[in-house]
């Protein structure tokens, strides 16, 4: 389908685009620049800039709770489709406010960049960790088998806990964090905010044991027991009529003898 409105051209000196250039040429503090061999190509890569900031937690470089709305709501569709594994963790810097209070806020900010950074380095590419609000992150981990995610989670508590983080004022201080996780329902088509409440409720759970420890959820069972086999697998009833108009099964009969006495009058 082709617009009807009629083409227009756009020249860059009527846009004012100062201040995005500036946004986007110097993310992080490093000087990055924009290619200007068109003004198509030049615009183009100032808006994909712009996309990319909105994505991203400005102070730790993480996504952002935008963003990982998008990843969790995606990871989800591909386990309900598929049937794999995905883990969510939700992870809370303890006692964070104490370092508001005595060392002030850049402190704090230091804090949250360094727990950020060890987080990145002790996950796989494929994850995705976001800054989810305050001193709280959240991980998505797709394909993570379900014996491994307290592993996984633990390796992240003992890391920052064993991690010196030095402030401007010369003092190392050393953190921990109180982690909770939960797998998506697998089969099962659920919703973002189900599956960040029941993190949260581990979460919860480890704060209240005390923090600087890990609270997972029973991954889910998706193994198919002995007699679930038998009757899926077992052959079809088959009816032979008799003259006399009654009906004999010749099926084997698959159910125990407490099943029997459910199912029959």
């Amino acid at each position: 389908m082709t617009s009807s409105a009629p083409h227009q051209s756009v020249f860059l000196r009527d846009l004012r685009l100062a201040t995005a250039h500036n946004l986007v040429t110097r993310t992080g503090g490093d000087e990055i620049r924009l290619p200007t061999d068109t003004p198509t190509h030049y615009l183009q890569a100032l808006i994909d800039g712009l996309c990319e900031l909105s994505l991203r937690d400005p102070l730790t470089g993480l996504a952002n709770r935008r963003h990982f709305r998008t990843v969790i709501e995606r990871e989800m569709d591909r386990v309900a489709r598929s049937g794999e594994t995905a883990l969510l963790l939700m992870l809370d810097i303890d006692h964070f406010k104490q370092i508001n209070d005595t060392h002030g806020h850049i402190a704090g900010d230091m804090v949250l960049q360094s727990v950020a950074k060890t987080l990145s380095e002790g996950i796989r590419p494929m994850d995705t960790q976001s800054r989810y609000g305050g001193e709280e992150f959240a991980i998505v981990l797709p394909a993570c088998p379900a014996h491994q995610g307290h592993a996984v989670a633990e390796r992240l508590r003992q890391t920052i806990e064993s991690t010196p983080i030095r402030i401007s004022s010369g003092q190392t201080l050393y953190m921990t964090v109180s982690i909770g996780g939960v797998y998506a329902q697998q089969w099962i088509r659920s919703t973002t905010q189900l599956w960040t409440e029941r993190a949260d409720r581990q979460l919860y759970l480890a704060k209240s044991a005390g923090r600087n420890c890990v609270f997972m959820e029973d991954p889910p069972d998706s193994t198919v027991s002995a007699e679930e086999k038998s009757l899926l697998f077992s052959p079809l009833p088959t009816a032979t009529f008799e003259e006399n108009g009654s009906v004999h099964n010749t099926a084997p009969d698959v159910y125990t003898d407490a099943e029997r006495q459910v199912i029959t009058p």
